[in-house]
């Protein structure tokens, strides 16, 4: 994004926005999100038919925010990161105003990484490999 945008939830509101998404698209659709790490090639293949559906990104913003909030969700389940708000430095840098704090310190954006899923595509903007190359996650068996 080129602008940090205003409309995504701060960090402490991102678990439940997370959660009531997985209750919809689980009631709705039956797509098995269950936080693992396998269900991120789902959100892989999701952002995939949004972007081969010719959407343009404003049509489908909510449904990236809420994958990006599905992918954050998953490092913080499974690799014991932390959902923060960025600081100004960290908002401009990533175009995004929240993203998850690893345990090691660091700083990651899986908002931003969806984005780029969408607007790129291609195995090397892979949500599920992001999660596997991670530095600073947790020492966690891969569910």
């Amino acid at each position: 994004m080129d602008t940090v945008d205003e409309h995504v939830p701060r960090a402490g509101e991102m678990r439940p926005y997370a959660t009531v998404f997985v209750a919809r698209v689980i009631a709705r659709h039956r797509i098995p999100l269950d936080y693992s790490v396998r269900s991120l090639r789902i959100v892989d293949f999701l952002v995939d038919g949004l972007r081969k559906g010719g959407a343009d990104r404003e049509r489908v913003r909510d449904a990236l925010l809420s994958l990006g909030a599905y992918v954050g969700e998953v490092l913080v389940r499974r690799a014991g990161a932390v959902w923060v708000d960025f600081d100004a430095a960290q908002r401009a840098y990533f175009g995004q105003p929240v993203g998850v704090r690893m345990p090691d310190g660091r700083v990651w954006n899986p908002l931003g990484k969806v984005l780029n899923r969408f607007e790129v595509g291609g195995p090397g903007e892979s949500l599920q490999i992001f999660y596997l190359m991670l530095h600073g996650r947790a020492r966690q068996a891969a569910a």
